[in-house]
């Protein structure tokens, strides 16, 4: 499969770690030099805790479930804590939505929803991915 010029070295904007306490993962990342990148954020959409660290042009998320009906949640019963998915950057997302559907790209949902600051995300099934969960963010 060709790859069209428009993503070739579309950027990581994030990669989302499942966290049981932000605070107590958050330490290892901040000693090793890692600031955060503004303050903690409730993403009430999915249930879930944000804390973004900034990793040169990337941020690494620790995901805190707040509730038990969180897609994170459910993740760190199933899994365990760890890496959950890698979220890459795009500019208009539901281009980008409808030219992955017309190759065949499966989505948990095509609609996009509220992300951390602001942005737009879809998630592609990672039944699709062989099992990593890929994010589709637009800031």
């Amino acid at each position: 499969m060709k790859v069209p010029a428009a993503l070739k070295g579309l950027p990581i904007d994030h990669l989302g770690i499942a966290v049981k306490d932000i605070a107590a993962a958050s330490l290892p990342y901040q000693l090793i030099g890692l600031p955060m990148a503004g303050e903690d954020e409730v993403v009430s959409s999915q249930h879930v805790k944000v804390r973004a660290l900034q990793a040169g042009d990337s941020l690494l998320e620790l995901l805190e479930p707040t509730s038990s009906e969180s897609p994170i949640a459910s993740f760190i019963e199933k899994r365990g804590e760890g890496l959950h998915h890698v979220a890459l950057r795009v500019e208009k997302l539901e281009a980008e939505i409808a030219r992955l559907e017309a190759e065949g790209a499966q989505f948990i949902s095509t609609e996009p929803r509220a992300g951390r600051a602001g942005t737009r995300v879809v998630f592609l099934h990672p039944k699709w991915a062989k099992g990593v969960l890929i994010e589709l963010v637009e800031h």
